[in-house]
Protein backbone atom coordinates (compact mmCIF):
# COMPACT_ATOMS: atom_id res chain seq x y z
CA UNK A 1 0.00 0.00 0.00
CA UNK A 2 3.02 2.56 0.76
CA UNK A 3 4.41 1.52 -2.23
CA UNK A 4 1.35 1.89 -4.20
CA UNK A 5 -0.48 -0.59 -4.38
CA UNK A 6 -3.37 1.11 -4.55
CA UNK A 7 -6.11 2.09 -7.18
CA UNK A 8 -10.11 3.49 -7.58
CA UNK A 9 -13.33 0.67 -7.75
CA UNK A 10 -15.94 2.69 -9.28
CA UNK A 11 -19.35 1.02 -8.95
CA UNK A 12 -21.90 2.60 -10.97
CA UNK A 13 -25.62 2.09 -10.89
CA UNK A 14 -27.64 1.26 -13.52
CA UNK A 15 -30.06 4.31 -13.28
CA UNK A 16 -26.58 6.22 -13.22
CA UNK A 17 -27.55 10.24 -13.87
CA UNK A 18 -24.74 10.55 -16.07
CA UNK A 19 -25.69 14.68 -16.39
CA UNK A 20 -22.74 15.56 -14.31
CA UNK A 21 -19.18 14.38 -15.95
CA UNK A 22 -17.36 12.60 -13.35
CA UNK A 23 -13.39 12.53 -12.63
CA UNK A 24 -11.81 9.80 -10.14
CA UNK A 25 -8.95 11.89 -7.56
CA UNK A 26 -6.72 9.75 -5.71
CA UNK A 27 -4.89 11.23 -3.10
CA UNK A 28 -1.57 9.54 -1.86
CA UNK A 29 1.29 9.90 0.18
CA UNK A 30 4.76 8.76 -1.32
CA UNK A 31 8.15 7.86 0.64
CA UNK A 32 11.54 7.05 -1.01
CA UNK A 33 12.08 4.92 2.03
CA UNK A 34 10.72 1.19 2.40
CA UNK A 35 7.85 0.36 4.79
CA UNK A 36 8.99 -1.47 7.00
CA UNK A 37 11.68 1.15 7.72
CA UNK A 38 9.58 3.24 8.10
CA UNK A 39 7.44 1.06 10.53
CA UNK A 40 10.81 0.26 12.37
CA UNK A 41 12.02 3.93 12.60
CA UNK A 42 8.54 5.16 14.07
CA UNK A 43 8.99 2.18 16.76
CA UNK A 44 12.10 3.15 17.54
CA UNK A 45 10.99 6.78 18.48
CA UNK A 46 13.52 8.18 15.90
CA UNK A 47 12.78 12.03 15.30
CA UNK A 48 13.92 12.57 11.88
CA UNK A 49 10.43 13.00 10.85
CA UNK A 50 9.56 15.40 12.88
CA UNK A 51 13.18 17.31 12.18
CA UNK A 52 11.48 16.92 8.92
CA UNK A 53 8.43 18.68 9.56
CA UNK A 54 9.89 21.12 11.81
CA UNK A 55 7.95 19.94 14.41
CA UNK A 56 10.33 18.43 17.10
CA UNK A 57 9.15 21.22 19.90
CA UNK A 58 12.89 21.21 21.92
CA UNK A 59 13.65 22.87 24.41
CA UNK A 60 15.28 26.18 22.24
CA UNK A 61 12.09 27.00 20.61
CA UNK A 62 10.20 26.55 23.69
CA UNK A 63 12.52 29.51 25.64
CA UNK A 64 12.29 31.42 22.95
CA UNK A 65 8.82 31.52 22.10
CA UNK A 66 7.84 31.68 25.97
CA UNK A 67 6.52 28.13 26.26
CA UNK A 68 9.44 26.88 28.80
CA UNK A 69 6.74 26.25 31.07
CA UNK A 70 4.49 24.42 28.99
CA UNK A 71 7.59 22.20 28.00
CA UNK A 72 8.67 21.32 30.81
CA UNK A 73 5.02 19.86 32.35
CA UNK A 74 5.01 17.78 28.98
CA UNK A 75 8.19 16.27 29.67
CA UNK A 76 6.90 15.88 33.48
CA UNK A 77 4.02 14.09 32.12
CA UNK A 78 6.24 11.88 29.95
CA UNK A 79 4.75 12.95 26.95
CA UNK A 80 6.54 13.15 23.76
CA UNK A 81 6.28 16.19 21.20
CA UNK A 82 2.25 16.73 19.38
CA UNK A 83 1.79 15.70 16.49
CA UNK A 84 -0.46 15.49 13.84
CA UNK A 85 0.96 13.16 12.10
CA UNK A 86 3.76 10.19 12.66
CA UNK A 87 5.71 10.05 8.99
CA UNK A 88 7.68 12.47 6.96
CA UNK A 89 6.76 12.15 3.39
CA UNK A 90 8.57 13.01 0.22
CA UNK A 91 5.95 13.96 -1.98
CA UNK A 92 2.18 13.57 -2.25
CA UNK A 93 0.08 12.50 -5.30
CA UNK A 94 -3.39 13.41 -7.56
CA UNK A 95 -3.68 9.87 -9.37
CA UNK A 96 0.00 9.34 -9.12
CA UNK A 97 1.16 12.62 -9.85
CA UNK A 98 2.35 15.87 -7.72
CA UNK A 99 0.09 17.67 -9.85
CA UNK A 100 -3.35 16.86 -12.45
CA UNK A 101 -5.06 18.91 -14.90
CA UNK A 102 -8.30 19.46 -16.53
CA UNK A 103 -7.96 22.26 -18.92
CA UNK A 104 -11.17 21.04 -21.17
CA UNK A 105 -13.39 22.53 -18.38
CA UNK A 106 -15.03 26.32 -19.12
CA UNK A 107 -16.60 28.45 -17.17
CA UNK A 108 -20.51 27.14 -15.68
CA UNK A 109 -18.89 23.16 -16.13
CA UNK A 110 -19.97 20.84 -13.17
CA UNK A 111 -17.86 18.16 -12.76
CA UNK A 112 -18.03 15.42 -10.00
CA UNK A 113 -15.00 14.46 -8.18
CA UNK A 114 -14.85 11.04 -6.90
CA UNK A 115 -12.28 11.88 -3.99
CA UNK A 116 -10.54 8.43 -2.51
CA UNK A 117 -8.15 8.85 -0.19
CA UNK A 118 -5.60 6.21 -1.03
CA UNK A 119 -2.59 7.33 1.20
CA UNK A 120 -1.14 5.09 4.07
CA UNK A 121 -1.17 7.71 6.39
CA UNK A 122 -2.12 10.97 5.71
CA UNK A 123 -5.13 13.26 6.05
CA UNK A 124 -6.10 15.79 3.84
CA UNK A 125 -7.42 19.03 3.97
CA UNK A 126 -9.61 19.67 0.93
CA UNK A 127 -10.01 23.26 -0.53
CA UNK A 128 -11.38 24.34 -4.30
CA UNK A 129 -10.07 28.13 -5.12
CA UNK A 130 -13.44 28.50 -7.51
CA UNK A 131 -16.38 28.25 -4.10
CA UNK A 132 -17.86 26.24 -2.61
CA UNK A 133 -17.50 22.25 -2.32
CA UNK A 134 -21.01 20.12 -2.98
CA UNK A 135 -20.73 16.64 -0.81
CA UNK A 136 -22.72 14.46 -2.28
CA UNK A 137 -21.79 11.07 -1.48
CA UNK A 138 -19.66 9.26 1.30
CA UNK A 139 -17.51 5.67 1.24
CA UNK A 140 -19.92 5.30 -2.27
CA UNK A 141 -22.95 6.19 -0.35
CA UNK A 142 -25.44 8.70 -1.62
CA UNK A 143 -25.69 11.95 1.51
CA UNK A 144 -28.21 15.03 0.75
CA UNK A 145 -26.25 17.48 -0.74
CA UNK A 146 -24.30 19.78 1.77
CA UNK A 147 -22.31 23.12 0.52
CA UNK A 148 -19.04 23.90 2.14
CA UNK A 149 -15.84 25.89 1.93
CA UNK A 150 -13.50 23.09 3.58
CA UNK A 151 -13.09 19.42 4.77
CA UNK A 152 -10.94 16.48 5.52
CA UNK A 153 -10.56 13.07 4.29
CA UNK A 154 -9.74 10.44 6.43
CA UNK A 155 -7.27 7.92 5.00
CA UNK A 156 -9.08 5.41 3.34
CA UNK A 157 -12.91 7.89 3.18
CA UNK A 158 -14.00 8.61 0.10
CA UNK A 159 -16.60 11.41 -0.96
CA UNK A 160 -17.91 12.74 -4.29
CA UNK A 161 -18.08 16.61 -4.38
CA UNK A 162 -19.68 18.50 -7.19
CA UNK A 163 -17.54 22.05 -8.01
CA UNK A 164 -18.74 24.36 -10.30
CA UNK A 165 -16.02 26.34 -12.49
CA UNK A 166 -17.10 29.88 -11.94
CA UNK A 167 -15.17 32.01 -14.85
CA UNK A 168 -12.71 31.02 -17.96
CA UNK A 169 -9.41 30.42 -15.64
CA UNK A 170 -7.72 27.26 -14.27
CA UNK A 171 -9.14 26.83 -10.25
CA UNK A 172 -7.00 24.57 -7.58
CA UNK A 173 -8.48 21.81 -6.09
CA UNK A 174 -5.94 21.24 -3.47
CA UNK A 175 -5.55 18.29 -1.02
CA UNK A 176 -2.89 19.88 1.42
CA UNK A 177 -1.79 17.21 4.76
CA UNK A 178 -2.90 17.61 7.80
CA UNK A 179 0.60 18.14 8.97
CA UNK A 180 0.81 20.91 6.55
CA UNK A 181 3.98 19.71 5.32
CA UNK A 182 3.10 19.60 1.38
CA UNK A 183 -0.08 19.26 -1.33
CA UNK A 184 -1.03 17.96 -4.16
CA UNK A 185 -3.29 19.41 -6.80
CA UNK A 186 -5.78 19.39 -9.59
CA UNK A 187 -6.21 22.61 -11.94
CA UNK A 188 -9.56 22.47 -13.15
CA UNK A 189 -10.35 24.78 -16.25
CA UNK A 190 -7.67 26.87 -18.73
CA UNK A 191 -6.52 30.44 -18.13
CA UNK A 192 -5.02 32.51 -15.31
CA UNK A 193 -4.39 30.25 -12.54
CA UNK A 194 -6.83 30.56 -9.30
CA UNK A 195 -4.76 29.19 -6.49
CA UNK A 196 -6.45 27.92 -3.07
CA UNK A 197 -5.63 29.66 0.14
CA UNK A 198 -2.49 28.41 1.39
CA UNK A 199 -2.30 26.49 5.12
CA UNK A 200 -0.46 28.20 7.84
CA UNK A 201 1.81 26.37 9.82
CA UNK A 202 0.66 24.73 12.80
CA UNK A 203 1.05 25.72 16.43
CA UNK A 204 2.33 23.37 17.56
CA UNK A 205 3.08 24.75 21.45
CA UNK A 206 -0.26 25.35 21.36
CA UNK A 207 -1.27 21.79 20.76
CA UNK A 208 1.19 20.94 23.40
CA UNK A 209 -0.42 22.96 25.78
CA UNK A 210 -3.87 21.37 25.04
CA UNK A 211 -2.84 17.95 26.01
CA UNK A 212 -0.73 18.83 28.84
CA UNK A 213 -4.47 19.41 30.07
CA UNK A 214 -5.88 16.47 29.01
CA UNK A 215 -3.09 13.88 30.05
CA UNK A 216 -3.10 12.61 33.50
CA UNK A 217 0.45 11.92 35.77
CA UNK A 218 0.02 7.99 34.94
CA UNK A 219 -0.24 8.70 31.19
CA UNK A 220 -4.21 8.08 31.05
CA UNK A 221 -6.74 10.64 28.83
CA UNK A 222 -8.26 12.92 31.29
CA UNK A 223 -12.23 12.47 30.53
CA UNK A 224 -13.21 16.27 30.28
CA UNK A 225 -13.26 16.10 26.54
CA UNK A 226 -15.65 13.22 26.44
CA UNK A 227 -18.89 14.72 25.31
CA UNK A 228 -17.57 15.37 21.84
CA UNK A 229 -18.54 13.56 18.88
CA UNK A 230 -19.11 13.71 15.09
CA UNK A 231 -15.84 16.17 13.89
CA UNK A 232 -18.18 19.01 15.57
CA UNK A 233 -14.92 19.84 17.69
CA UNK A 234 -11.69 19.70 16.80
CA UNK A 235 -9.19 19.19 19.75
CA UNK A 236 -6.84 20.05 17.58
CA UNK A 237 -7.69 23.38 16.54
CA UNK A 238 -5.76 25.26 18.89
CA UNK A 239 -2.69 24.52 16.28
CA UNK A 240 -5.13 26.04 13.46
CA UNK A 241 -3.70 29.73 13.21
CA UNK A 242 -6.29 30.28 10.14
CA UNK A 243 -8.72 29.78 13.45
CA UNK A 244 -6.55 31.17 16.20
CA UNK A 245 -5.06 34.18 14.22
CA UNK A 246 -1.55 34.79 14.46
CA UNK A 247 -0.44 33.33 11.50
CA UNK A 248 1.74 34.02 8.18
CA UNK A 249 -0.86 33.28 5.65
CA UNK A 250 -4.56 33.64 7.95
CA UNK A 251 -5.75 36.70 5.65
CA UNK A 252 -5.71 33.94 2.61
CA UNK A 253 -8.49 31.97 4.86
CA UNK A 254 -11.14 35.22 5.57
CA UNK A 255 -12.89 36.63 3.04
CA UNK A 256 -14.28 39.97 4.03
CA UNK A 257 -17.84 41.18 3.83
CA UNK A 258 -17.29 44.78 3.40
CA UNK A 259 -21.42 45.13 3.84
CA UNK A 260 -21.10 44.39 7.35
CA UNK A 261 -18.34 45.94 8.88
CA UNK A 262 -15.35 44.10 7.23
CA UNK A 263 -16.54 41.22 9.31
CA UNK A 264 -14.34 37.87 8.20
CA UNK A 265 -17.08 35.47 6.78
CA UNK A 266 -17.80 31.94 8.52
CA UNK A 267 -15.89 29.00 7.20
CA UNK A 268 -17.85 25.93 7.18
CA UNK A 269 -16.05 23.07 7.61
CA UNK A 270 -17.91 19.63 6.85
CA UNK A 271 -19.05 16.86 10.07
CA UNK A 272 -20.32 14.23 10.48
CA UNK A 273 -23.29 16.20 12.31
CA UNK A 274 -24.22 17.12 8.50
CA UNK A 275 -24.66 14.32 6.76
CA UNK A 276 -27.86 12.83 6.12
CA UNK A 277 -28.63 9.44 4.08
CA UNK A 278 -31.73 10.10 1.39
CA UNK A 279 -33.19 6.85 2.57
CA UNK A 280 -33.94 5.28 5.34
CA UNK A 281 -31.25 3.20 6.99
CA UNK A 282 -32.64 1.51 10.18
CA UNK A 283 -31.40 -1.26 11.36
CA UNK A 284 -34.00 -4.61 11.33
CA UNK A 285 -35.91 -5.62 15.02
CA UNK A 286 -33.19 -8.13 16.42
CA UNK A 287 -31.16 -8.60 19.23
CA UNK A 288 -28.15 -6.06 19.90
CA UNK A 289 -25.11 -7.06 20.82
CA UNK A 290 -22.74 -3.51 22.15
CA UNK A 291 -18.88 -3.46 22.61
CA UNK A 292 -17.18 -0.68 23.81
CA UNK A 293 -13.93 0.02 22.29
CA UNK A 294 -11.57 2.52 23.68
CA UNK A 295 -8.91 3.42 21.31
CA UNK A 296 -5.66 3.64 22.99
CA UNK A 297 -1.79 3.82 22.09
CA UNK A 298 1.71 3.95 23.51
CA UNK A 299 3.54 7.01 21.72
CA UNK A 300 6.83 6.46 23.33
CA UNK A 301 7.02 2.55 21.80
CA UNK A 302 4.63 2.99 19.08
CA UNK A 303 1.91 0.46 20.10
CA UNK A 304 -1.28 0.86 19.32
CA UNK A 305 -4.54 -1.37 20.61
CA UNK A 306 -8.53 -0.91 21.37
CA UNK A 307 -9.27 -1.68 25.32
CA UNK A 308 -5.19 -1.76 25.80
CA UNK A 309 -4.82 -4.99 24.26
CA UNK A 310 -3.30 -5.25 20.57
CA UNK A 311 -4.86 -7.70 18.39
CA UNK A 312 -2.03 -10.37 18.78
CA UNK A 313 -3.48 -10.27 22.45
CA UNK A 314 -7.55 -11.08 21.25
CA UNK A 315 -9.46 -13.54 20.25
CA UNK A 316 -12.20 -13.41 17.49
CA UNK A 317 -15.21 -11.67 18.68
CA UNK A 318 -18.12 -14.26 17.68
CA UNK A 319 -21.10 -12.08 16.29
CA UNK A 320 -24.35 -14.16 15.49
CA UNK A 321 -25.80 -13.60 11.73
CA UNK A 322 -28.35 -11.12 11.83
CA UNK A 323 -27.67 -9.61 14.98
CA UNK A 324 -27.72 -5.97 15.55
CA UNK A 325 -24.03 -5.06 16.46
CA UNK A 326 -23.64 -0.94 18.15
CA UNK A 327 -20.17 -0.03 18.34
CA UNK A 328 -19.38 3.18 20.76
CA UNK A 329 -15.76 4.54 20.40
CA UNK A 330 -14.40 6.12 22.86
CA UNK A 331 -10.78 7.64 21.49
CA UNK A 332 -8.32 8.24 24.09
CA UNK A 333 -5.48 9.12 22.36
CA UNK A 334 -4.08 12.08 20.56
CA UNK A 335 -4.19 11.14 17.40
CA UNK A 336 -7.06 10.70 14.69
CA UNK A 337 -8.53 7.05 13.51
CA UNK A 338 -10.30 6.32 10.55
CA UNK A 339 -11.74 3.42 12.02
CA UNK A 340 -12.54 0.84 8.76
CA UNK A 341 -14.89 -2.25 8.72
CA UNK A 342 -14.70 -4.98 6.09
CA UNK A 343 -17.53 -6.23 4.40
CA UNK A 344 -20.18 -4.11 5.24
CA UNK A 345 -21.87 -0.67 5.88
CA UNK A 346 -22.60 0.86 9.26
CA UNK A 347 -25.15 3.90 10.49
CA UNK A 348 -22.89 7.03 12.02
CA UNK A 349 -25.52 7.85 14.54
CA UNK A 350 -25.47 10.97 14.22
CA UNK A 351 -29.08 12.94 14.92
CA UNK A 352 -30.61 12.06 11.85
CA UNK A 353 -32.78 9.23 13.19
CA UNK A 354 -33.81 7.06 10.20
CA UNK A 355 -31.73 9.03 7.57
CA UNK A 356 -28.75 8.39 9.51
CA UNK A 357 -25.55 8.17 6.90
CA UNK A 358 -24.18 4.99 5.75
CA UNK A 359 -20.46 4.57 6.27
CA UNK A 360 -17.70 2.05 6.15
CA UNK A 361 -14.35 4.47 7.15
CA UNK A 362 -15.18 6.74 10.26
CA UNK A 363 -13.06 9.26 11.64
CA UNK A 364 -12.45 9.43 15.53
CA UNK A 365 -10.64 12.95 16.29
CA UNK A 366 -8.67 12.72 19.66
CA UNK A 367 -10.85 13.24 22.72
CA UNK A 368 -14.26 11.64 20.89
CA UNK A 369 -17.01 9.55 21.75
CA UNK A 370 -18.43 7.97 18.48
CA UNK A 371 -21.23 5.68 17.75
CA UNK A 372 -22.27 3.21 14.78
CA UNK A 373 -23.96 0.04 14.44
CA UNK A 374 -24.50 -2.27 11.44
CA UNK A 375 -26.43 -5.67 11.15
CA UNK A 376 -24.06 -8.79 10.42
CA UNK A 377 -25.89 -10.72 7.77
CA UNK A 378 -23.04 -11.73 5.80
CA UNK A 379 -21.01 -14.83 7.61
CA UNK A 380 -17.44 -14.72 7.45
CA UNK A 381 -14.44 -13.01 9.34
CA UNK A 382 -14.48 -9.52 9.26
CA UNK A 383 -11.42 -6.61 9.86
CA UNK A 384 -12.53 -3.67 11.80
CA UNK A 385 -9.17 -1.50 12.13
CA UNK A 386 -7.39 1.78 11.92
CA UNK A 387 -6.54 2.46 8.57
CA UNK A 388 -3.50 4.37 9.10
CA UNK A 389 -1.04 1.99 8.09
CA UNK A 390 1.14 2.45 11.00
CA UNK A 391 -1.41 2.00 13.42
CA UNK A 392 -3.26 -1.46 11.74
CA UNK A 393 0.63 -3.10 12.01
CA UNK A 394 0.85 -1.85 15.62
CA UNK A 395 -2.17 -3.67 16.66
CA UNK A 396 -5.06 -1.28 16.41
CA UNK A 397 -7.52 -3.77 15.51
CA UNK A 398 -10.18 -6.25 15.97
CA UNK A 399 -11.87 -9.45 14.17
CA UNK A 400 -15.68 -9.87 14.55
CA UNK A 401 -16.61 -13.67 13.02
CA UNK A 402 -20.10 -14.09 12.02
CA UNK A 403 -21.79 -17.07 11.76
CA UNK A 404 -19.87 -20.34 11.28
CA UNK A 405 -17.54 -19.22 9.31
CA UNK A 406 -16.86 -21.77 6.90
CA UNK A 407 -13.68 -21.97 5.02
CA UNK A 408 -13.35 -20.85 1.69
CA UNK A 409 -12.91 -23.81 -0.81
CA UNK A 410 -11.47 -21.50 -3.57
CA UNK A 411 -8.62 -20.98 -2.32
CA UNK A 412 -5.63 -23.09 -0.51
CA UNK A 413 -5.95 -23.17 2.96
CA UNK A 414 -2.70 -21.28 4.68
CA UNK A 415 -1.39 -22.97 7.29
CA UNK A 416 -1.40 -20.91 10.68
CA UNK A 417 -3.00 -18.32 9.20
CA UNK A 418 -4.87 -16.94 11.78
CA UNK A 419 -1.87 -16.65 13.83
CA UNK A 420 0.16 -15.45 10.78
CA UNK A 421 -2.30 -12.55 10.59
CA UNK A 422 -3.10 -11.86 14.26
CA UNK A 423 1.19 -11.32 15.55
CA UNK A 424 1.80 -9.16 13.38
CA UNK A 425 1.87 -6.68 15.50
CA UNK A 426 4.65 -8.41 17.51
CA UNK A 427 7.25 -8.73 15.41
CA UNK A 428 11.13 -8.49 16.32
CA UNK A 429 12.72 -5.56 15.21
CA UNK A 430 16.69 -4.64 15.17
CA UNK A 431 18.00 -1.74 16.02
CA UNK A 432 21.30 -0.31 16.96
CA UNK A 433 24.38 2.24 17.03
CA UNK A 434 27.97 2.33 16.54
CA UNK A 435 30.03 5.55 17.57
CA UNK A 436 33.81 6.14 16.91
CA UNK A 437 35.75 8.49 18.79
CA UNK A 438 38.87 9.91 19.29
CA UNK A 439 39.57 7.94 22.16
CA UNK A 440 37.28 4.61 21.84
CA UNK A 441 34.44 2.88 20.12
CA UNK A 442 31.10 2.37 21.55
CA UNK A 443 28.07 0.24 20.34
CA UNK A 444 25.03 -0.98 21.06
CA UNK A 445 22.52 -3.63 19.69
CA UNK A 446 18.89 -4.60 20.25
CA UNK A 447 15.99 -6.76 19.65
CA UNK A 448 12.78 -6.17 20.48
CA UNK A 449 9.11 -6.89 19.97
CA UNK A 450 5.90 -5.89 22.03
CA UNK A 451 6.84 -6.59 25.38
CA UNK A 452 10.38 -7.98 25.24
CA UNK A 453 13.49 -6.47 24.75
CA UNK A 454 17.21 -7.63 24.44
CA UNK A 455 19.88 -5.19 24.07
CA UNK A 456 23.61 -5.29 24.18
CA UNK A 457 26.20 -2.59 24.68
CA UNK A 458 30.12 -1.78 25.39
CA UNK A 459 32.46 0.23 24.79
CA UNK A 460 36.58 -0.71 23.88
CA UNK A 461 39.53 2.02 23.68
CA UNK A 462 42.60 2.47 21.56
CA UNK A 463 44.77 0.54 24.91
CA UNK A 464 42.50 -2.27 24.62
CA UNK A 465 39.92 -1.59 28.25
CA UNK A 466 36.67 -2.92 27.38
CA UNK A 467 33.38 -3.15 29.29
CA UNK A 468 29.79 -4.31 28.57
CA UNK A 469 26.34 -4.63 29.81
CA UNK A 470 23.63 -6.68 28.01
CA UNK A 471 20.12 -7.52 29.39
CA UNK A 472 16.72 -9.50 28.59
CA UNK A 473 13.43 -7.71 29.91
CA UNK A 474 10.50 -7.75 29.74
CA UNK A 475 8.00 -4.32 29.78
CA UNK A 476 5.02 -3.84 31.80
CA UNK A 477 2.20 -1.48 32.59
CA UNK A 478 -0.03 -0.07 29.48
CA UNK A 479 2.54 3.12 28.81
CA UNK A 480 5.52 0.42 29.87
CA UNK A 481 7.38 2.75 31.93
CA UNK A 482 7.98 -0.21 33.61
CA UNK A 483 11.14 -3.19 32.55
CA UNK A 484 12.50 -5.65 34.68
CA UNK A 485 15.32 -7.69 33.36
CA UNK A 486 18.36 -10.00 33.83
CA UNK A 487 21.77 -9.47 32.11
CA UNK A 488 25.83 -9.33 32.46
CA UNK A 489 28.32 -6.93 33.57
CA UNK A 490 31.80 -7.41 31.95
CA UNK A 491 35.12 -5.48 32.60
CA UNK A 492 38.32 -6.75 30.65
CA UNK A 493 41.00 -4.01 31.35
CA UNK A 494 44.08 -4.15 29.46
CA UNK A 495 46.08 -3.28 32.43
CA UNK A 496 45.22 -2.55 36.15
CA UNK A 497 45.03 1.12 35.65
CA UNK A 498 42.97 2.22 32.79
CA UNK A 499 44.29 5.83 32.36
CA UNK A 500 44.99 9.33 34.24
CA UNK A 501 41.86 11.76 34.20
CA UNK A 502 41.96 15.16 35.66
CA UNK A 503 45.17 14.11 37.80
CA UNK A 504 43.43 11.15 39.66
CA UNK A 505 43.92 7.28 38.32
CA UNK A 506 40.44 5.93 37.00
CA UNK A 507 40.37 1.88 38.15
CA UNK A 508 38.33 -0.36 36.00
CA UNK A 509 37.64 -3.60 37.86
CA UNK A 510 38.15 -6.88 36.20
CA UNK A 511 34.36 -8.56 36.70
CA UNK A 512 32.19 -10.78 35.03
CA UNK A 513 28.62 -10.18 36.96
CA UNK A 514 25.37 -11.46 36.74
CA UNK A 515 22.43 -8.77 37.28
CA UNK A 516 18.99 -8.78 38.25
CA UNK A 517 17.36 -5.15 37.49
CA UNK A 518 14.88 -2.98 36.75
CA UNK A 519 14.22 0.16 34.83
CA UNK A 520 11.49 2.75 35.31
CA UNK A 521 10.88 6.00 33.37
CA UNK A 522 10.63 8.96 35.13
CA UNK A 523 9.31 12.20 34.84
CA UNK A 524 11.73 14.65 32.65
CA UNK A 525 12.00 11.14 30.76
CA UNK A 526 14.70 10.03 33.44
CA UNK A 527 15.50 6.49 33.22
CA UNK A 528 16.26 5.25 37.11
CA UNK A 529 17.83 1.53 36.82
CA UNK A 530 18.11 -0.47 40.19
CA UNK A 531 20.09 -3.50 39.80
CA UNK A 532 22.00 -6.07 41.94
CA UNK A 533 24.23 -8.26 40.88
CA UNK A 534 25.02 -11.93 41.73
CA UNK A 535 27.48 -11.06 44.75
CA UNK A 536 24.70 -9.10 46.08
CA UNK A 537 26.29 -5.71 45.24
CA UNK A 538 23.44 -2.82 44.59
CA UNK A 539 24.26 -0.25 42.03
CA UNK A 540 21.52 2.73 40.92
CA UNK A 541 21.77 4.47 37.94
CA UNK A 542 19.80 7.79 36.41
CA UNK A 543 19.99 8.23 33.02
CA UNK A 544 18.68 10.46 30.32
CA UNK A 545 19.02 10.43 26.09
CA UNK A 546 17.97 12.48 23.13
CA UNK A 547 17.31 15.56 25.11
CA UNK A 548 16.55 18.01 22.39
CA UNK A 549 18.10 21.18 23.21
CA UNK A 550 17.76 22.04 19.21
CA UNK A 551 15.69 20.77 16.67
CA UNK A 552 19.32 18.69 15.99
CA UNK A 553 21.37 19.01 19.30
CA UNK A 554 20.71 16.23 21.26
CA UNK A 555 22.54 15.73 24.96
CA UNK A 556 22.92 11.89 26.50
CA UNK A 557 24.22 11.47 30.37
CA UNK A 558 24.16 9.41 33.03
CA UNK A 559 25.42 8.74 36.68
CA UNK A 560 26.14 5.54 38.93
CA UNK A 561 26.60 4.65 42.42
CA UNK A 562 29.69 3.23 41.01
CA UNK A 563 30.97 6.78 40.15
CA UNK A 564 30.76 6.38 36.52
CA UNK A 565 29.53 8.85 34.44
CA UNK A 566 29.21 10.41 30.82
CA UNK A 567 27.76 13.70 29.58
CA UNK A 568 27.55 13.97 25.97
CA UNK A 569 26.10 15.86 22.81
CA UNK A 570 25.17 14.96 19.54
CA UNK A 571 24.30 16.92 16.29
CA UNK A 572 22.20 14.76 13.68
CA UNK A 573 22.99 15.66 10.19
CA UNK A 574 21.24 12.93 8.55
CA UNK A 575 18.51 10.12 9.56
CA UNK A 576 21.91 7.58 10.08
CA UNK A 577 24.27 9.89 10.97
CA UNK A 578 25.60 12.22 13.61
CA UNK A 579 28.42 14.15 15.32
CA UNK A 580 29.48 13.41 18.85
CA UNK A 581 31.51 14.46 21.30
CA UNK A 582 31.59 13.37 24.91
CA UNK A 583 33.50 12.73 28.33
CA UNK A 584 33.66 9.53 30.16
CA UNK A 585 34.42 9.14 33.27
CA UNK A 586 36.69 5.80 32.57
CA UNK A 587 37.82 6.81 28.84
CA UNK A 588 38.18 10.70 29.07
CA UNK A 589 37.43 13.38 26.64
CA UNK A 590 36.47 12.44 23.10
CA UNK A 591 34.97 13.38 19.88
CA UNK A 592 33.58 11.52 16.42
CA UNK A 593 30.81 10.27 14.28
CA UNK A 594 27.76 8.28 15.11
CA UNK A 595 25.80 5.50 13.13
CA UNK A 596 22.65 4.75 13.98
CA UNK A 597 20.20 2.09 12.44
Amino acid sequence: EQSGMYGALILKKREANDSIPEYPVVLSDWTNENPGEVLRSLKMANDWYAIKKHSTQNWGEALLNGYFGTKLEQEWKRMLPMDVSDVYYNTFLTNGKPKQNLPQLKAGDKIKLRIVNGSASTYFWLQFAGGKLTVVASDGEDVLPVEVDRMIIGVAETYDVIVTIPENMSYEFKATAEDRTKSTSLWLGSGMKMPAPVLPTLKYFEGMSMMNDMMNFDGSMDDMGMQMSLQKMDMNNVMYPEITGDGKNENDMKEMDHKSDIKPKRIVTLNYSMLSSPKNTSLPDAPVKVLNFKLTGNMNRYQWSINDKPLSETDKILIKKGENVRIILNNQSMMRHPMHLHGQFFRVLNGKGENSPLKNVIDIMPMEVDTLEFNAPYEGEWFFHCHILYHMMSGMGRVFSVGKTLPNKQIDTIPNAWNIFSNEDNEFHFAGNLITQSQGIWGKAMLMNRNYLFEAMGQINYKGDFESESRFGRYFGNNQFLKVYIGTDIRIPSSKKLHETSGKDSMLENGKLATLGSQYLLPMFLLADLRVDHKGKFRFQISRSDLALTSRLRFDGFWNTDKEYEIGLRYIIAKKFSITANYDSHFGFGGGIMFTY
